[in-house]
């Protein structure tokens, strides 16, 4: 009798939470975006204002329509295309490169004695400076454009990865050699997965840096992308062009740094963080 009163008493948990309502689910989502509808407010009615020239700050409607002609002539997809193309090369090259050599460190007395010095004295300093000797080594075509993404991209993924590795949980290492784990076993089945929402992490810093450094080499190199568009409507005095290039980075970037987090909150479906709330 007392059991069944105490199962009555405390029912499951899903069960004692109240449904959200949809009202309040719209509440929510207009929440999460009221600070940049107040941007938007904010720059169409500076722009009516008068107070700035269409030259200095043009109207968000003006720069939309810009948006719409570029698209209809295709060359928004084009620009757009070749962008997101040369950043996730070089992001997923990044991942690889840096996830294995971190894997490498862990493993490998020689490997971290070769590689621990070039991350401490590359990680700190910006890897923009390189471009001025990738051009002169590769050109201004996409090699050179996604080596840089690579050579900046690199560091937070292997960085994070190695931190993650270092700090699985050490009774589960013992626990699994305890009962007869091979290295390989040990690396694959154990830590990879323990450290896996560190280099999720990792992954989430390196992939924006990815599409920053992607923009900034267009923007220096010349060639077709957003970047290069950017500045190509810059030289022409086309600041609606310029403004253009801005919104479609911004939504790029959006909608790959959401695609990451749906990522891992599917990869980490497991782990502990899904019960949690989040904001993604």
């Amino acid at each position: 009798m007392a059991r069944t009163d105490a199962v009555i008493a405390d029912p499951p948990l899903a069960l004692a939470r109240p449904a959200s309502s949809p009202i309040r689910t719209l509440l929510w989502g207009f929440a999460r975006i009221f600070s940049i509808l107040v941007v938007i407010a904010l720059w169409e009615g500076l722009a009516r204002s008068g107070a700035f020239t269409p030259f200095v700050l043009p109207s968000l409607s003006s720069v939309i329509a810009r948006i719409w002609t570029d698209a209809v002539s295709g060359d928004l997809f084009v620009n757009m295309g070749l962008t997101v193309y040369r950043a996730m090369v070089g992001f997923f090259i990044s991942m690889v490169a840096g996830i294995a050599i971190a894997m490498a460190m862990s493993r490998n007395a020689l490997a971290n004695w070769f590689f621990d010095p070039i991350i401490s004295v590359g990680f700190p300093m910006p890897k923009i400076a390189f471009l001025p000797v990738v051009i002169l080594w590769l050109g201004v075509y996409d090699v050179s454009k996604i080596t840089i993404v690579v050579i900046d991209a690199v560091f937070p993924v292997l960085a994070a990865t190695l931190l993650a590795i270092r700090s699985v949980d050490k009774e589960l290492i013992w626990s699994a050699r305890n009962m007869g784990a091979t290295d390989r076993e040990l690396m694959w089945q154990i830590v990879l997965p323990a450290a896996l929402p560190q280099i999720l992490t990792g992954l989430q810093v390196a992939l924006p840096i990815s599409m920053i450094v992607a923009v900034v080499a267009e923007m220096l190199m010349g060639g077709y992308g957003l970047g290069g568009a950017m500045m190509t409507a810059s030289r022409f005095a086309d600041s609606r062009g310029v403004f253009a290039g801005i919104v479609e980075i911004a939504i790029v970037g959006y909608v790959l740094i959401k695609l990451m987090a749906l990522i891992r909150r599917r990869l980490l479906i497991w782990h502990q963080e899904a019960n949690e709330p989040t904001t993604a």
